[in-house]
């Protein structure tokens, strides 16, 4: 299995280190959480390991090669990104902006392949009722719904290739049956051997879908392991600088901050 691998990554904006040292990998068939404060560095890990920000040092192997090496058109037959925010210029429907994730496949698929891909995924997201709507009219779940289609689309259209997924905070705008969906449909894809890396902030999303979660604060990664190992209470209530309880119940976990605050981190 080939993993996609940071080494030593180190991000700077100026003088500014936004992550420094950081060495991690995702597997195929693995689903990987990034949990941790606001400001930590999450998204720009992400960004690093998409080939989307620049290195100040260390490196990311996408199948043991640098992704410096990578053709952009080759990346995205290799990787799905969904980032935190997308911006779209142009008035396009909730249909094309699903396609848009095909369009380093549109040498081999026809049209009307892709259009299929695009309404499957959009079917998968309870998005298609959007398809045919201008995106600009369209609220932040649904277009969240919409973006979450167009990754779906182009890790469905050639599946033999095992890209990752890469998602940056995907349940944001939400509700609670939505999020479910979501991560669900990224579970069923490491369940066919895609990689999933996910940036969340709700742990309790994180204990029911992940295997494997970091934690990433002040630019750092402090932990990285099996879920309920590194899902500690306690070490929770240090990141987040609040109480934090583990409720347990027939084999799945749960968590509850009841308030208030943690004088110091540890």
């Amino acid at each position: 299995m080939n993993p996609l691998q940071a080494i030593g990554v180190e991000v700077r904006v100026r003088d500014k280190v936004l992550v420094q040292d950081i060495s991690l990998d995702v597997t195929p068939g693995e689903f990987l959480a990034i949990i941790g404060p606001n400001g930590a560095g999450k998204s720009t890990l992400l960004g690093a390991l998409a080939g989307d920000r620049r290195l100040a040092a260390g490196q990311v192997l996408l199948a043991g090669r640098s992704l410096a090496h990578w053709k952009k058109a080759e990346l995205a037959h290799r990787r799905a990104v969904l980032p935190q925010h997308s911006t779209v210029a142009f008035d396009f429907t909730g249909r094309q902006i699903a396609e848009l994730g095909l369009l380093s496949h549109r040498a081999r698929l026809s049209d009307r392949e892709i259009g299929a891909l695009a309404e499957q995924a959009l079917t998968e997201t309870e998005a298609l009722a959007f398809a045919d709507r201008p995106y600009a009219v369209l609220s932040g779940g649904e277009r969240q719904r919409v973006q979450l289609a167009r990754v779906l689309a182009q890790c469905d259209a050639n599946p033999e290739r095992l890209p990752f997924l890469l998602l940056d905070e995907p349940i944001t705008g939400l509700d609670l049956a939505h999020q479910h969906a979501a991560l669900a449909s990224a579970r069923r894809r490491t369940d066919r051997g895609l990689g999933v890396l996910a940036v969340l902030h709700d742990l309790n999303m994180a204990a029911r879908y992940a295997d494997r979660v970091a934690i990433i604060e002040d630019g750092r990664m402090t932990a990285l392991g099996p879920t309920r190992q590194t899902l500690d209470p306690d070490r929770l209530s240090a990141v987040f600088a609040t109480p934090i309880v583990r409720l347990e119940a027939a084999g799945a976990m749960a968590f509850l901050s009841p308030g208030g605050n943690i004088s110091s981190r540890t």
